[in-house]
């Protein structure tokens, strides 16, 4: 994968700002009408377009960290359609004439359709990693005839129409617009070649349908429609081409107590009226093992505090646990508690005198009294 804030010269926590101010100069450096008939240059214009495509979008831009982060993983198809950030589609065409793109095209075409496969994981197995086996259907290349659907793999000559490229170009236009399209050649369906005897196994198809078993290692910090490639494992080409790929979803089970946002954890944690008054050390659950949170004397229900370190742990990162506190008032209180209760609350009235008096004319004053 590309390493965007490469591409735009910046460094990994460079502000919005400075992304769009090494665009434009970029841009303008390496823009098309400067440099006609320069392939690297249109090639590297493309190239720098993508990057802000994706940089430029916050959303876009956290999803990319994280998969430029877990190599096999992400959660966005990264260089969307156009891929010229705002340039128009107006150099679409140029870009072909200059750079083959449509050639390119017609490979990727040839590729076998990618299959897509939600598996649901455990908010546990998600943050810790997990490895999980799956079974699907698909249409796995032909091992007798290696794919090419003749007889042994070579009961084949080369298409006469295309050479064997299994492509066709079509030139249209004139002059500096010139647009060349490359589409499969239609003689030999794209394959560039023409079976003269059948594959027995597969009839001909260069695949056969049957279920396929992969075991997905899958790395801690998996989230909520991030996903995982298996190069290969999608449906085989019909057009002599390599197969599709494997697109894993994974869709998250809700925990109990924790929730989470990138890697950091949030976890409410209910103590005593009495810790909260009087402090205490009090035990909190977190992804490992359990760990004694010290709660300062006074504490107000929900006040927030962090822990360094225990959020989820990445190869390349590690979040913080947030714990919210949820003072817990008695609902119900014996005789002898009351008494005592009121007797702690005039103490406290007697010691919070100033501050009550001044809530109380300040709620005066907003009713004119």
């Amino acid at each position: 994968m590309a390493n965007y804030y490469d591409v735009l010269g910046v460094k990994k926590d460079a502000t919005q700002d400075e992304i769009k101010s090494q665009y434009r100069k970029l841009a303008r450096q390496y823009h098309p009408d400067l440099h006609p008939g320069d392939e690297q240059a249109a090639a590297k214009f493309k190239e720098i377009n993508e990057a802000n495509e994706v940089l430029s979008d916050p959303e876009k831009r956290k999803k990319y960290d994280f998969e430029l982060e877990n190599p096999g993983m992400g959660g966005f198809n990264f260089g969307g359609d156009g891929g010229f950030g705002g340039f128009g589609d107006i150099f679409g065409d140029i870009f072909s004439s200059f750079t083959g793109g449509g050639a390119r095209q017609t490979e990727q075409n040839k590729k076998g359709q990618d299959i897509t496969l939600e598996v649901e994981l455990s908010f546990l197995d998600a943050a810790k990693g997990c490895k999980r086996e799956i079974k699907y259907n698909r249409n796995e290349p032909c091992s007798t005839c290696k794919g090419t659907g003749a007889k042994n793999g070579t009961a084949y000559t080369t298409c006469s129409t295309c050479k064997g490229t299994g492509q066709v170009q079509y030139v249209t236009g004139g002059g500096f617009f010139r647009s060349i399209s490359v589409k499969p050649c239609k003689d030999c369906n794209g394959t560039g070649k023409k079976i003269t005897e059948k594959c027995v196994d597969c009839g001909g198809k260069g695949y056969n349908r049957t279920q396929t078993t992969v075991t997905l290692d899958i790395p801690a910090g998996a989230d909520n429609n991030s996903y995982m490639v298996k190069r290969g494992y999608g449906q085989a080409s019909t057009l002599g081409g390599e197969s599709g790929d494997l697109i894993v979803v994974f869709k998250l089970s809700p925990h109990k107590l924790f929730k989470r946002k990138n890697f950091d954890l949030y976890v409410e944690l209910p103590v005593s009226f009495m810790t909260a008054c009087l402090g205490g050390k009090v035990k909190i659950p977190t992804l490992d093992d359990v760990y004694e949170l010290t709660i300062p004397e006074g504490t107000q229900s929900g006040k927030t505090m962090i822990v360094r370190g225990k959020g989820i742990k990445t190869r390349n990162q590690t979040g913080d646990l947030y714990v919210t506190i949820i003072v817990e008032v008695p609902s119900k209180l014996s005789r002898s508690a009351k008494k005592a209760l009121e007797k702690f609350d005039g103490e406290l009235e007697l010691k919070n005198y100033e501050k009550m008096k001044k809530y109380s004319d300040n709620m005066d004053s907003l009713y004119g009294k």
